[in-house]
């Protein structure tokens, strides 16, 4: 499945859920995260997140994206070259 993370954490969380994330998805700018992952991954990435984020404060945001192709467009500085996620 194809999938973007998009997160909205208090800064002393910040780099607890980017390094988290990093295992299993690629950094495509600040507070964003996309690729291909498996069902069990995703539940995974759940499980790890609900152990660093407070529900009350913190935000964190899946996309799941059709299987069909998508186009992926960049306006000014790509901070990662995954050109695809299929």
């Amino acid at each position: 499945m194809r999938i973007i993370v998009v997160y909205d954490v208090e800064e002393k969380r910040v780099q607890k859920v980017l390094k988290f994330l990093r295992r299993y998805l690629n950094w495509v700018q600040n507070s964003v995260f996309e690729g291909e992952i498996t069902y069990t991954e995703l539940k995974e990435i759940k499980q790890g997140l609900k152990k660093i984020i407070k529900t009350d404060t913190d935000s964190v945001v899946f996309y799941k994206l059709k299987d069909s192709p998508f186009e992926k467009e960049v306006l000014g500085i790509e901070k990662s070259n995954v050109t695809n996620l299929y």
